[in-house]
Parts: structure tokens; C-alpha cells; sequence
């Protein structure tokens, strides 16, 4: 029986796929398991994360529409389509946000005698006198007071600005006026809310043991007369735009990318509204104006029960002194063979090093260019850079290497979205200190995590490289799952050497070695290996796929695992976030598994596993199974050479197939569930391999940090059941 593998009801639409995975999220802050102030920063991520959803996924529908695009995407919906089901999905996220903060955070944080006042009449008259005080000393002299008449036109609204709207009215003429509706007599007033102030403002309290709060926007809505003096202020309410942020570069007509991408950058600022969201009692003609000058829908307007812009509850989790309302924050660890090491490329030499971030300190990556940075042997780094961190000691030292003489190439990514302005500045300091900057090939994100170091040594130039999954961000390497290598394999060397002289010239390799490269080559082995595995099947053989990434929503690589399924092939993926597959399909995915883990960190290491016949064989890269990595960026794939480090990913993939208190587990019928753990033993994998690595730590203190690499320790966390 033929199949079309690419039959669109085969498929899941990408976008629903992702509010589906932000859901998840949401859970983590439903979670009364959980320690109070984490859960509050899942309720800050949904929020962060529905923001750049907003301003790239939304916005591109929007500009689609806009456009008359009629193509169809994987599941068979348009544009419309999409917009339509999104606004509509968006609108009832947001209300289980505030559901969640409403009637669960908040209730549950007052016990905790700390209190986030919702009005400023909520608070005593000492605290009202302390707000004023604040207002008049701190606030007053930062404000801007915009109001909009004849003369002066509806000012610009800054992208996810917060904003205070009013009705104000001349005070002589508003004794005149009756239920205030007289035309021409009720002006329109906003003020920005600056974010160069703390939004959660501490107030007195009585005793030590009660914290109270307001809201810097409850503040200045109060102290509104002041603004606007000899007026009356009839009504104040909160806004909040969100901008179209997506842009497109012509890079073939651009002959300076920074000074084009600089030009984009302000560009972004003044996007199309593509989403308004106000106070849920706000004014109705207030609401009107907005609509009007902004240009914004009814399905674009989202009213909100509750503080607007819950990115707030980041800063409530990181409150101080209250690290019994959080999760103990883990110490990475040191690898065991690196405990007392002074020589980092003597222990390369002897087998190549394994890194599973954060559970292995980050520091040794840092050490590595930065030991590299002041060796007198090494002659050269290059390295890519997509993301880094705002203080980045690698940066630090890679200008310090090309001060010291070093021929250093650094490509970092202009291109990296919401990082543009940073990646620049970055860029133009590493080009004062010496280095060679690139920006990357024409039409496509240099997304690859590579590091090549280039040594003399009494044998010859020998090659150091490392190879990851996550960017080269000192910070979020804390709390990203990512795993990396450091090898001087010759091979991969050799392959190091290539890629940067493609990306630094027009040197295409007529081959690789070992490393799987895109966005020629990489789809190409990634269907050559499931391809495999579907013979090996055909053939009566065991076959086997397993594969960890963030997105799987590529339709050439899921009509190849359909395929595969149906062939025999036995799959489980661990996807994060969008995943476009179905699962639970007869005769097409009967054989697949979809797990999603949610936990305290990020997941965001990319392995593959193919058994090939028994002859194991296991990637990693910093490539998702999506259309933009497999055929847009350039990313690099590597295979797991050294058997003890191909059992350590096997390891990785095993405890996180098996996790059962994080992990959610797709349905035939689209939803993510967990797992029924009834008579089951508790698995987590992320508490897992803390432990794992913190034992791994202890045993290296009393025994030959040899012995002990490699050991597999798989003793699962044991919380209380419920």
C-alpha cells in the first residue's frame, strides 16, 4: 500500500505546537509542588517567551495576511487560518496566566506575609506618604508627560514600553461637564512607565516580618495631577504594545551588513501594533482612542485582569532573603579528570574530554580560550559566536590573544535574533582589539558552535577544537542543558580548518571527514542514517532512532521518520518545544514516542542516536531538525568517536526516555500528558544528573580522577509520592 507521508493531516500546525509547549510552562507555575518564587519564574518566562512570539511568529502571519499569502503551510492552514486560531489560542493563554497568578500565586505569597498591593488605596496612610515622597524625589523628574491635541499629535509608543493613559480635562471647564461626555472638552494624556526604575517598589511595613509592595505605574496613576497641572485627570489606565519586530535583510544589495543591520535595528521600533493590551475595566473611549491611533484590531487587543507585562515576576522570584521559597540553585561541577589541572592541553591530548552543561562547569570551555589566549605555543583561534553573555570573559579573551600577537578569526552573527545590537557592539570591539571579524555567508545564520585553536608543538601544529550544542554564554550556560567536546582528533581538525575557511572565503571542501555540515550536507546525512536504520528493519533487524533536540517541525525529515515507522523502525524523540509530528497513527507513527521535559533548566542539547546493527552510532550539533537549520544556517554536527563518551550519551538519552516526573509525553490526540508513575520508581532526569555529578565530584577527591570517569551512577531522585 502506497502512503503520502506528507499528507498534511499527517502534521501539526508549528505555531499551535509552540503555545502548546509555552502551556507546559505555564504547568510548571501551576505546580503546588513546587517551592512558591519557582513558580513564579515559569510564570515570567510564559510570559517573556509569549513576547517574542508576538513580535516574530505572530508578526509574520500578520504580514502574510496583510501580503494575500495564500500558500498553505504543513498541516494545510493559511496565514489567515493560522492568525485566526492563534489570536484565539493567545487570548485564553493569557486568561490561565492570570487565573494562575489571581488565584494561586498571589493568595498563596500573601501567606508568606509578602504582598504585591493591587491599588494604591490598598495602602496604609504612612505607605501612601512614603509612595508620594518616593514619586516626587524619584519619579517626577524622569517622567515625560505627553498630551495630544491639535498642536500635538498621538506621540510614538514604544515597543513593550509600559504606558499610563488618561482622560484629562481643563479644570475650569470640568465643573461643566456632566458624565463627561461634552465634546471637545476631554482631552487624551500618556506617560511612559520608565523601565530605568525599579517596577516592584518596597514600601514600611510594621514589623521585619511583612513585606509590602506596589507597582511603580500604581504610583505615578496616583500622583496623574501632578502631571498635568490645572486639569483634572478623569481617568488613568495601563497600555502595552507589542511591535512587529521580524525583519527581512536584502544582504546581496548590502555592501556594509552592520551599518544595514544598525539602520533595521531602529526600524524595528516603529513595526506595526500587532498586539494592544489594557487594564480590563479601562475606559471605553480611552480604549477608542488607543484602537484608533494605534491601528490595532479587536482580536488584537487583549484585556488583562492583573498587572500588565508578567515578565514582573521575574524580579518577585529573585527576591532576597527568601531562598526558602526557591529550589536550591546546584553548583556545577568541576569534571573529575580536570580537578588540579594546570595543563588543559596535555589531558586533550591523552582522550578527548565530555561536557554535559550545566552539570559540568562551563568555567573549562572559558579556560580553554582563555589558556589559549596567553599560551606562547598557540598561534591561532578561531571561533564562532552566536550569543554571548553581556560581560563575556571570552571575548575578553580573544582580544587579549589578538594583543598578544595571535592571529585571531572570530565570526559573530549580526543576524542573531533579539542579540543584533549586542553581537554588534561585541564585533566592533573585537575589530579594535586586532581581530578578524566575520559576519557570516550571504542569506544564511552562521548558527554553529565551533572553537578551533591552533597549536605548535615539538611534533608539529597539532589542532584543538571544541564542539557543542549551546552558544558561548557564560550565564545561560548555568541554566541550559547543552554537552560539548574538546578533542585534537585530525580528522575534526581538519574539518575545523575547512569550515572557517568557507565561512572566511569562498573555499567549499570538496568533502568532510567527519564533521555533518549544513545547509548542503546536512540533511543529506541526517536522511542517509534514517534511511539506514529502515533497511536494517526491512531486513528483519533490530532498528532503533533516538533523537534529543528543541524543534522538530522539518516536513522531509518527518515523512522520513514516518517512513522508517512504518518500515519497523523504532523511534523515541525528546523534543522540548514545537514538535509538527503526530504521534499514534496507524501504519505511520505507531512506532514514535514524543516526550517533552520542563524542569529547572533549559533543555537544549541536540544527540542523535542511530543503532546501525549493533554498530552504535551517536551526533551532536547544534542543528534542530527545522527547515531554517537544515537548509538556512550553517551548523555543524559531530559524531561521538570515543566509546566511553558514546555511552555517557547514551547514558543522557536512557535517564531522560525514563524521567517520569518532568517529562510530558505526546498523545495520539495532540495533547502532552505525564506519565501514570503508580507503582513506578521516581525519575527525574535533571536531578538525576545533578547528583550523578556531584558523586562524580565527591569520588574524584579520594580516588584517581581516571578511575572514576566514565562510571555510570544512575540513582534517580526519590521525592514524596502525593
Amino acid at each position: 500500500m502506497d502512503i503520502d507521508f506528507k499528507n498534511p493531516k499527517y502534521y501539526e500546525n508549528r505555531e499551535l505546537s509552540w503555545m502548546k509547549f509555552n502551556q507546559r510552562i505555564l504547568n510548571e507555575a501551576r505546580d503546588v509542588k513546587l517551592p512558591l518564587l519557582d513558580r513564579f519564574k515559569f510564570l515570567g518566562i510564559t510570559a517573556s517567551n509569549l513576547d517574542e512570539f508576538f513580535m516574530v511568529r505572530v508578526a509574520s502571519l500578520v504580514d502574510m495576511v496583510h501580503a494575500g499569502y495564500k500558500k498553505v503551510d504543513i498541516c494545510g492552514m493559511t496565514a489567515s487560518e493560522q492568525l485566526s486560531a492563534l489570536r484565539k489560542e493567545t487570548h485564553e493563554f493569557i486568561d490561565r496566566q492570570y487565573t494562575c497568578l489571581n488565584r494561586s500565586l498571589k493568595p498563596q505569597l500573601d501567606k508568606q506575609n509578602i504582598h504585591i498591593l493591587e491599588k494604591y488605596s490598598d495602602m496604609t496612610d504612612e505607605q501612601k506618604s512614603y509612595a508620594d515622597t518616593y514619586f516626587r524625589d524619584n519619579v517626577f523628574p524622569v517622567l515625560t508627560p505627553m498630551a495630544v491635541d491639535s498642536s500635538r499629535p498621538f506621540p510614538h509608543i514604544a515597543n513593550k514600553t509600559l504606558n499610563l493613559a488618561a482622560l484629562i480635562t481643563p479644570e475650569e471647564k470640568s465643573r461643566l461637564l456632566k458624565d463627561f461626555e461634552k465634546p471637545g472638552e476631554i482631552e487624551f494624556a500618556t506617560v511612559a512607565v520608565p523601565s530605568v526604575l525599579p517596577r516592584l517598589v518596597s514600601l514600611p511595613t510594621k514589623n521585619d516580618k511583612e513585606q509590602d509592595f506596589i507597582l511603580l505605574e500604581q504610583i505615578i496613576a496616583a500622583n496623574m495631577d501632578k502631571l498635568f497641572l490645572n486639569y483634572r485627570v478623569l481617568c488613568t489606565y495601563p497600555y502595552r504594545v507589542m511591535r512587529n519586530a521580524d525583519f527581512e535583510l536584502d544582504e546581496e544589495e548590502t555592501a556594509d551588513l552592520m551599518k544595514e543591520m544598525e539602520k533595521q535595528l531602529k526600524k524595528r521600533e516603529w513595526g506595526e501594533v500587532i498586539r494592544l493590551d489594557v487594564d480590563d475595566g479601562i475606559d471605553k473611549r480611552l480604549l477608542k482612542i488607543l484602537k484608533k491611533n494605534l491601528k490595532v484590531a479587536d482580536d488584537a487587543v487583549y484585556t488583562i485582569n492583573g498587572p500588565l507585562d508578567l515578565t514582573i515576576c521575574g524580579k518577585i522570584a529573585g527576591l532576597s532573603g527568601h531562598d526558602d521559597l526557591r529550589e536550591e540553585e546546584f553548583t556545577p561541577q568541576v569534571q573529575p579528570r580536570l580537578v588540579g589541572c594546570t595543563d588543559l592541553f596535555a589531558e586533550i591530548r591523552k582522550k578527548d574530554l565530555f561536557f554535559q552543561h550545566p552539570y559540568d562547569s562551563f568555567e573549562t570551555i572559558v579556560d580553554f580560550i582563555k589558556q589559549a589566549s596567553v599560551d606562547p605555543q598557540v598561534l591561532a583561534i578561531k571561533q564562532t559566536l552566536y550569543r554571548v553573555s553581556g560581560n563575556s570573559p571570552i571575548i575578553a579573551a580573544l582580544a587579549r590573544a589578538a594583543e598578544n600577537g595571535k592571529q585571531v578569526t572570530v565570526l559573530v552573527e549580526l543576524k542573531a535574533r533579539f542579540d543584533e545590537e549586542n553581537n554588534i557592539g561585541w564585533a566592533k570591539m573585537l575589530e579594535k582589539a586586532g581581530c578578524h571579524v566575520l559576519y557570516g555567508l550571504v542569506g544564511l545564520k552562521t548558527h554553529s558552535k565551533i572553537a578551533l585553536v591552533v597549536r605548535q608543538e615539538e611534533d608539529g601544529i597539532r589542532r584543538y577544537v571544541h564542539l557543542g550544542t549551546g552558544n558561548y554564554n557564560d550565564k545561560t550556560a548555568k541554566i541550559y542543558t547543552d554537552c560539548g567536546i574538546l578533542t585534537c582528533s585530525e580528522l575534526i581538525g581538519a574539518d575545523a580548518t575547512a569550515l572557517f575557511n568557507m565561512l572566511s572565503g569562498y573555499s567549499e571542501p570538496a568533502f568532510w571527514n567527519r564533521l555533518l555540515v549544513s545547509p548542503i550536507w546536512l540533511r543529506n546525512g541526517f536522511y542517509h542514517l534514517i534511511d539506514r536504520e529502515i533497511v536494517h528493519a526491512k531486513q528483519g533487524k533490530k532498528a532503533l532512532i533516538v533523537a534529543k533536540m528543541n524543534s522538530l517541525c522539518d516536513k522531509g525529515i518527518i515523512a522520513k521518520l514516518y517512513e522508517a515507522d512504518n518500515a519497523g523502525v523504532e523511534i523515541h524523540l525528546i523534543i522540548r518545544g514545537i514538535c509538527c509530528l503526530r504521534t499514534g497513527i496507524p501504519h505511520i507513527s505507531e512506532n514514535i514516542t514524543v516526550s517533552s521535559i520542563v524542569g529547572t533548566f533549559l533543555e537544549h542539547s541536540r544527540i542523535f542516536y542511530f543503532y546501525n546493527d549493533g554498530d552504535e552510532e551517536v551526533y551532536m550539533g547544534s542543528a534542530d531538525w527545522m527547515h531554517r537549520n537544515l537548509d538556512r544556517r550553517v551548523e555543524v554536527v559531530f559524531p561521538i568517536e570515543d566509546p566511553d563518551i558514546r555511552e555517557d550519551a547514551k547514558h543522557i538519552l536512557k535517564v531522560e526516555m525514563a524521567d517520569n516526573l518532568k517529562a510530558y509525553y505526546l498523545q495520539p490526540d495532540g495533547t502532552y500528558e505525564r506519565k501514570d508513575r503508580r507503582g513506578q520508581k521516581s525519575v527525574g532526569s535533571q536531578m538525576t544528573f545533578c547528583e550523578e555529578a556531584i558523586q562524580r565530584s565527591q569520588e574524584a577527591e579520594n580516588k584517581d580522577s581516571n578511575e572514576v570517569y566514565g562510571r555510570r551512577m544512575f540513582t534517580p531522585a526519590k521525592p514524596p509520592e502525593e
